[in-house]
């Protein structure tokens, strides 16, 4: 093995233990999905249901980014709803209005709907599905999972900060349910030999920091703690929360685009990797905008061996497929303007 492939298949992880001495990786939250052609060629013969449930199309879409765009770390086809289902829910994708979780849990009385199911038995689709790209591709896999509060947020109905003032304590005992569970799947998913986590604690913002110190932050640590291999987290408002998630320990923080990254930087230890931040609406621009902004946003963190490229929240599904490869053509391409560069 050469020691150019070596580095294309730990650069990520090399960025996540703040020791990559080339260029930055790049990968893209969503990069799986329906902004992808192929993607939706496999969304005309299948539903949501199917697609998600199914190891060979876990398979088959999670690896479609790697052929088309050659990012540097491959993100698991899932979705943070998998663990309704191994609480003995039903969620389904009608496809307008977002997923649907059956029956809603919205009261402590609700409670009672909720038998849990040991993971590897309500989630066995993913253990294959990833037994499937473990024996395929090269780069790094990452795992994932949604933060208690978010998946919460949907089993609610959105209606989560009503019952969080309502009834603590029943919350509190709602958000152990899934942070238990949460922790078995993780763990399977290393078990099956995913590389990294990323926990993606979306509807974080729609908490103030105490709420977030009180609601959020004591269930990301048990899985942060629990997790034995290097982890990212990320909210829509970790700009926000950036000494709540430096306390936590995390091998890295993804990043909206509110702050730039030698801001970002000033805040969070050299000892954690930050990620982002490119604002996803950026991607609408043409091609040669796209890579100037890249380059730009690189230049401000240049050389720190702890940065991982990556849009500060998924790509949009409408974005043209040759805008995503400018700004993973642009990484790829860079030229460190101190050293000469290394290219991909």
């Amino acid at each position: 093995m050469t020691s150019s492939t070596v580095s294309y298949q730990t650069r990520f992880l090399d960025a996540l233990a703040c020791q990559n001495k080339g260029r930055p990786p790049v990968w893209i939250m969503r990069q799986a999905g329906r902004y992808l052609p192929e993607y939706q060629v496999i969304r005309k013969k299948y539903s949501l249901e199917e697609m998600f449930r199914t190891p060979e199309l876990i398979f088959e879409i999670t690896k479609q980014p790697l052929d088309i765009l050659g990012v540097d770390a491959a993100i698991l086809f899932a979705d943070i709803l998998h663990i309704p289902l191994s609480l003995g829910l039903e969620v389904s994708f009608p496809g307008k209005g977002g997923p649907v979780i059956s029956p809603q849990i919205e009261t402590e009385d609700d409670l009672l709907h909720i038998q849990p199911i040991p993971v590897e038995e309500a989630l066995s689709f993913v253990k294959e599905g990833i037994r499937l790209l473990k024996g395929e591709i090269e780069v790094p896999l990452i795992g994932f999972c949604g933060g208690p509060f978010t998946v919460m947020t949907y089993l609610t109905g959105k209606k989560v900060k009503k019952w969080l003032y309502t009834n603590p304590e029943s919350a509190f005992e709602l958000l152990q349910m899934i942070t238990d569970q949460s922790i078995a799947y993780l763990k399977m998913q290393i078990e099956e030999g995913v590389d990294a986590i990323q926990i993606f604690d979306s509807w974080a913002n729609l908490l103030s920091r105490e709420e977030f110190c009180r609601f959020a932050l004591p269930f990301l640590k048990q899985i942060v703690d629990a997790v034995e291999v290097p982890t990212i987290l990320f909210s829509r408002a970790s700009s926000l929360f950036i000494p709540e998630f430096v306390s936590l320990k995390p091998s890295g923080i993804s990043f909206d685009w509110t702050y730039s990254l030698d801001e970002v930087r000033r805040h969070v230890p050299p000892t954690i990797a930050i990620q982002g931040n490119l604002d996803p609406e950026l991607l609408y621009a043409p091609p040669s905008v796209i890579e100037k902004e890249t380059i730009k946003m690189i230049e401000r963190i240049e050389g720190d061996p702890g940065y991982i490229v990556n849009l500060g929240h998924g790509v949009l599904p409408d974005i043209p497929v040759d805008h995503v490869r400018a700004f993973v053509n642009a990484v790829q391409n860079y030229l460190p303007r101190c050293s000469g560069g290394h290219g991909a």
